[in-house]
């Protein structure tokens, strides 16, 4: 692994309930150089709970802790809310789950992705407007001058999606957590806009947390794999090796998959009681 760009020891997120407590992060552990870690599970696993927390975007009565959370030296446990706002965007982005919900349908597409620039550097208005063109161009949208004057409600949901992505990459952050990127999209436009991601995250340097439900998504994406369950990591694997999974929790997810030259009558459910107590 590269030099470590993120070290998370025992983070745990806790959500008061009238019944208690309840962890939905349970301890888990990892480092990230700049390279392309996937965390995978179920919905409910804890994964979109992680990447918020590495954001410090729990608000309260949620909480978070950890005994270590070092982002590029930066130890995260220490940083106010202030000091956060200059981390988020510009050292860390994150790509949410649906564009329609993430984007302001108020604001014309170059306003929103400028934005994501003036919050944290000086620049005139010539600067924004070539740096909003040149990386809509990034992100593959033809005639990007035009597109620019539109509103959210004027484009695509992949289109929609390359514009979050040209946001979130636009400040050149150091780490990018994409939170199942491609889940509102048609499957046709899911594989381009991964090949993006992949291509942009390559070409600048950075460190990727790509979070999914989708193992063989990951097994192309992804250098190394999380596999999370009920808040823990129960497995660690290099991508590459995903198939040769130990646990009975990633072998059921992986059986669970259908294949393209399925043969069998019906696709297994995951046998919960055989991995419960491992």
């Amino acid at each position: 692994m590269s030099q470590k760009l993120l070290e998370v020891e025992d983070l745990r997120v806790t959500f008061p309930t009238h019944q208690g407590d309840v962890e939905v992060v349970k301890g888990i552990s990892f480092d990230l150089g700049r390279e392309r870690l996937a965390i995978v599970g179920e919905s409910g696993s804890g994964k979109s709970m992680t990447g918020r927390a590495i954001l410090k975007l729990i608000r309260s009565p949620g909480r978070v802790t950890a005994k270590k959370f070092i982002f590029d030296g930066i130890d995260l446990n220490k940083q106010s809310e202030r000091q956060m706002r200059k981390l988020r965007g510009a050292r860390i982005s994150m790509v949410m789950q649906d564009p329609k919900f993430s984007l302001n349908p108020v604001l014309s597409i170059e306003d929103q992705i400028a934005e994501a620039l003036r919050t944290h550097q000086t620049l005139t208005r010539k600067e924004l407007d070539e740096k909003v063109l040149h990386m809509l161009e990034q992100v593959r949208i033809n005639d990007p001058a035009r597109v620019a004057k539109l509103y959210p409600h004027e484009v695509s949901g992949g289109m929609g999606q390359r514009i979050m992505i040209a946001m979130m990459l636009i400040p050149e952050p150091d780490l990018l957590i994409a939170d199942e990127p491609t889940s509102a999209l048609d499957v046709s436009v899911q594989a381009q806009v991964l090949d993006l991601i992949d291509n942009l995250i390559r070409e600048k340097g950075m460190g990727l947390i790509l979070i999914s439900h989708d193992l063989n998504l990951v097994a192309n994406y992804a250098d190394r794999v999380l596999v999370m369950n009920a808040g823990e990591i129960v497995e660690q694997r290099d991508a590459a090796d995903l198939q040769n999974a130990t646990h009975p929790y990633t072998q059921g997810l992986l059986n669970a998959m259908p294949r393209l030259d399925e043969t069998r009558d019906e696709l297994p459910t995951l046998d919960r009681t055989q991995w419960a107590a491992t």
